[in-house]
């Protein structure tokens, strides 16, 4: 039997050691081989680069915008009907996460307003927590020219780990973190974390999806998924998802992120 080709965006943000908790969930629930790889450059494919279309992938952990523009023209791409759910009191047990805007603690700004004139890092232009919400969060204040015109300068740091040590580092004044990111931050690295403070938090947005390609049988990915979904009630599996800080996985539906693209600038509001 062909194996089973994994292939997760969300990575070095989201550890990859919990991926390969995820893969070997999906192997023993399968009885297939799984192929875990990583794509590090980018948080989601574009329709340019569809790993379903050319058969690089038939499973994939991406940033959210990537679901609607790869529906959009025609990619062989299905919703898995689960998706993660991570221990943040605001997410209340949801599918859903917070783009935390991070600056240090001795920032003089109490709110985004005040950010014009600063030097903005983010992980990639296509991650809707990193740069997205920052686009509608200047469009929500009446900023009508490009983000090159309201900040000093912008880093693409290529992770959300990066930029938040470019801004606890003073080389960078504010960056958007993916919320789940920071919290393992805060967890891990308390001392890092003490270097940062969140002057906003956008959100909830529905948390990155899990996508499969339709080439993969609707028994096999319905598997695939219920194997997910145990992962937060097995007693075992809990223990060992927990020190990601992952609760387990929820039910999500088409809808939810069919009309994101359209709905972003709506999406983005202070919490």
């Amino acid at each position: 039997m062909p194996a089973l080709r994994v292939l997760s965006y969300l990575a070095p943000s989201i550890p990859e050691e919990l991926f390969r908790v995820l893969a070997e969930t999906i192997e023993a629930a399968t009885r297939m081989t799984v192929e875990l790889a990583f794509e590090t450059r980018v948080s989601g494919p574009s329709p340019e680069d569809d790993p379903f279309a050319g058969h690089r992938a038939d499973l994939a952990f991406v940033c959210a915008p990537s679901y609607p523009a790869l529906k959009e023209v025609g990619s062989p791409v299905a919703l898995l009907p689960v998706a993660p759910v991570f221990d943040d009191p605001r997410a209340e047990g949801r599918p859903v996460y917070y783009s935390d805007v991070v600056v240090r603690p001795d920032r003089a700004a109490s709110r985004f307003e005040e950010l014009a004139g600063a030097v903005w890092s983010y992980n990639d232009r296509r991650s809707r927590s990193g740069w997205l919400n920052m686009l509608a969060r200047l469009a929500e204040i009446g900023h009508t020219g490009s983000p090159e015109e309201f900040f000093a300068a912008l880093i693409p740091a290529g992770s959300h780990l990066r930029s938040l040590e470019l801004v606890a580092d003073g080389v960078a004044d504010v960056a958007a973190i993916d919320s789940n990111t920071l919290q393992l931050v805060r967890r891990r690295e308390p001392e890092k974390a003490a270097r940062l403070r969140v002057l906003e938090s956008w959100g909830p947005m529905p948390i990155q999806p899990v996508l499969a390609g339709t080439a993969l049988s609707e028994p096999l990915r319905d598997r695939i998924a219920g194997a997910l979904l145990r992962l937060g009630v097995d007693p075992a599996a809990r223990e060992r998802i927990a020190e990601f800080g992952l609760r387990g996985f929820a039910p999500v539906e088409e809808a939810t992120y069919a009309s994101m693209a359209s709905a972003l600038p709506r999406a983005v509001r202070m919490v």
